[in-house]
């Protein structure tokens, strides 16, 4: 077998950084402010910065970002968020964990992205049930942000709220709006393999509404007031540690440059794949910053696909395998009454390939050779 590729190198970002990453974590540990150190609230300000939010809080995960907004608003048994059925179970554990009930939408089937005419008519649904719908969580799939133009104008009819669950893809945009500013709240993930990833687990909140703000700042640190032994609601334990703020703050210098260097790999991957089986498609006036590069394989056997990049020593990963509408956790919350058949098809076709800023041509194009003669073989 050749040397292998893997999916989301780190050790060469690592390798980039050297010297720059050891400084950061020796300041922390020199000065010793492991948690909320300085580090914290000079990435709060440079992370906000970036994407032109007036707030970013930085919080314990991603998960923690998702409940610290829904339980900002208060959301609670009866009340009915909205989510695509398309997307890892973190968007709607959030929901559930609170006691609220996630209603599972369908997705577009050329953006894997929340689909406007499955949430109009689940709304409608919702309202005859008896549950209160409340929000929506849109889910920024694999990169790209989903079209917040239809999102946003249905949101404001119905009175509802709009998250933005971009743990995939800070660092894009919509129609000229970087994602951090779009809905009442934007959150993000640091997950180690995100194109903007910490050395453990990390996360944020954006908004721009001060209020939401203030209670977030709140609820990160067990719902505390004036000080931490002042508790004005019931809060959790979510702080972002001293040492992956610093870890982050050097990354994102390079932030941008990275960005741009994924974009070359997908447009290439585009030149090289795009006749023999469906790359990826972004919308018009928005941007991706390629946290997976997703083929679909409508025609292929995915299982022999898969098998032949193995022995080509080439890592593939299936986001997701199971749509959660079909997990066992999730199987008996309602969903959209057209169905959720696109997202039950694209479970079983697509496939991830290798993604990264430092994904050299020769290794690229060693996959895309690789993935055509894959292709041909796994032809159903």
């Amino acid at each position: 077998m050749p040397d292998g590729i893997p999916f989301n190198e780190l050790g060469a970002q690592r390798r980039y950084l050297g010297h720059a990453i050891d400084q950061a974590i020796r300041n922390v540990l020199d000065h010793g402010m492991y948690v909320m150190g300085p580090e914290v609230a000079q990435l709060e300000q440079e992370l906000a910065a970036f994407c032109g939010a007036k707030h970013a809080i930085s919080c314990g995960n991603g998960t923690d970002a998702l409940t610290l907004v829904l339980m900002a608003k208060k959301v609670k048994a009866g009340d009915a968020v909205f989510c695509p059925a398309f997307t890892f179970a973190a968007t709607a554990e959030a929901v559930a964990g609170l006691g609220a009930t996630p209603v599972f939408v369908d997705i577009c089937e050329d953006s894997f992205n929340l689909d406007i005419r499955s949430l109009r008519c689940s709304i409608t649904m919702v309202k005859e049930s008896g549950l209160k719908p409340v929000g929506i969580v849109a889910v920024d799939l694999f990169g790209q942000p989903a079209d917040y133009d239809d999102i946003e104008a249905v949101a404001a009819r119905e009175g509802l709220w709009l998250i933005c669950d971009a743990a995939q893809a800070f660092g894009a945009s919509y129609k000229g709006r970087q994602i951090g500013t779009i809905g009442l709240a934007t959150t993000t993930s640091f997950f180690p393999n995100k194109p903007l990833g910490c050395y453990g687990d990390g996360g944020a909140v954006f908004t721009s509404n001060a209020e939401l703000a203030d209670s977030i700042l709140s609820l990160r640190v067990h719902g505390q007031g004036k000080d931490k032994f002042d508790n004005v609601q019931i809060g959790m334990n979510s702080r972002l540690d001293t040492l992956q703020a610093a870890v982050l703050l050097e990354k994102l210098k390079i932030f941008p440059v990275e960005i741009t260097a994924r974009r070359r790999i997908a447009s290439r991957y585009h030149e090289r794949l795009g006749d023999v089986v469906t790359v990826p498609y972004i919308l018009a006036g928005a941007t991706s910053v390629w946290a997976q590069y997703t083929l679909r394989l409508p025609r292929c056997d995915r299982e022999l696909f898969q098998r032949y990049l193995t022995t080509a020593g080439i890592t593939t990963a299936v986001y997701y395998p199971r749509p959660l509408h079909r997990q066992p956790a999730y199987s008996h919350f309602p969903t959209a009454p057209t169905g959720l058949s696109v997202s039950d098809r694209l479970a079983t076709e697509v496939v991830s390939l290798p993604m990264h800023a430092y994904l050299t041509e020769e290794v690229q194009d060693r996959i895309s050779v690789a993935v055509r003669k894959a292709s041909s073989a796994a032809q159903r």
